[in-house]
């Protein structure tokens, strides 16, 4: 995986404002899955290929109780708080922005697609029992050293307010022209290590069974081969939540990560962080990292 995020996403062709798609439910994800690796071979990614425009939008949404506690419970947060940990939102917008990546008019083929990057901002606390406005929409492509990168937008309403919002980039690699501009690295030293996990083999099975994400890349050896992978690799977002649990997040708070690594299962990884707002991931003996991040809090 990469660290890089976008360079100035691609807008496409002057036209009409995006059109808003009302859903009635959230779509499931399995067919999803199968149409998007059905059509992948017959995508040719580019960073001026034209993009789905459409605005996904569900109008009331709210957690269930029970898919949530599983949630928690596998990724380290407390159960039984009546607020949503700052990555949830992702979860319940992921059958949205797989349904517009799965379709004929994304230029990306959605398998080999590596998220390479997540921002999340939280504006205030999130009832866990409460209900949002749910909308997701690809916001452009940009050009990667490595192929072109999607970047794709979440949003979350209550009482017609933002009060949660991401952005993520998702990287098809391919051959590229040149070399696109990258944002320069920011250069620390190691952060001490905080923490060691010990990842077992079925983690991938279990995060997929709370967050529905079951990309066969992350539930067994066999599958993960497949794709080029040794073993089973944990997912990225399970890596984040992780570490907010450890670190822990205020009500309104800006979050930046960014994947650099797979995570093999079962494994080993050491926790880092500065006691301020940084932290990683990395392999027991410091020299390889899986994930980098930070978290800023925002004036209330």
């Amino acid at each position: 995986m990469t660290d890089t995020g976008p360079t100035g996403p691609s807008t496409g062709p002057a036209g009409p404002a995006a059109p808003t798609v009302l859903l009635s439910r959230s779509p499931a994800l399995a067919p999803l899955l199968a149409r998007g690796a059905l059509r992948s071979p017959f995508k040719r990614p580019r960073p001026r290929a034209p993009f789905p425009h459409a605005r996904l939008t569900l109008p009331s949404v709210r957690a269930d109780p029970a898919r949530l506690a599983a949630y928690e419970r596998v990724c380290g947060f407390a159960t039984g708080a009546d607020a949503l940990p700052a990555t949830y939102p992702h979860v319940l917008g992921f059958p949205l922005a797989m349904r517009l990546m799965s379709g004929a008019d994304f230029p990306l083929p959605l398998l080999g697609l590596v998220h390479t990057s997540i921002d999340i901002t939280r504006h205030t606390a999130l009832p866990a029992t409460g209900t949002y406005e749910l909308t997701v929409h690809v916001a452009g492509l940009a050009p990667h050293r490595r192929g072109t990168e999607a970047v794709v937008v979440t949003g979350l309403r209550e009482h017609g307010e933002v009060v949660w919002e991401s952005t993520s980039t998702y990287l098809a690699r391919h051959r590229t022209e040149g070399t696109a501009a990258e944002a320069p690295e920011e250069r620390h030293g190691p952060l001490p290590e905080a923490d060691r996990w010990r990842l077992p083999g079925n983690l991938g099975r279990r995060y997929g069974a709370a967050s529905g994400d079951r990309n066969p890349i992350h539930l067994h050896p066999v599958s993960a081969r497949l794709f080029g992978f040794p073993r089973a690799i944990a997912h990225g977002m399970w890596t984040v939540a992780r570490c907010l649990a450890a670190h822990g997040t205020p009500e309104a708070a800006l979050v930046r990560t960014r994947f650099r690594a797979p995570v093999l299962l079962p494994g080993e990884v050491a926790y880092a962080a500065d006691g301020v707002g940084r932290f990683e991931v990395r392999s027991p003996d410091g020299r390889r990292t899986h994930l980098t991040g930070e978290v800023l809090p925002l004036p209330a």
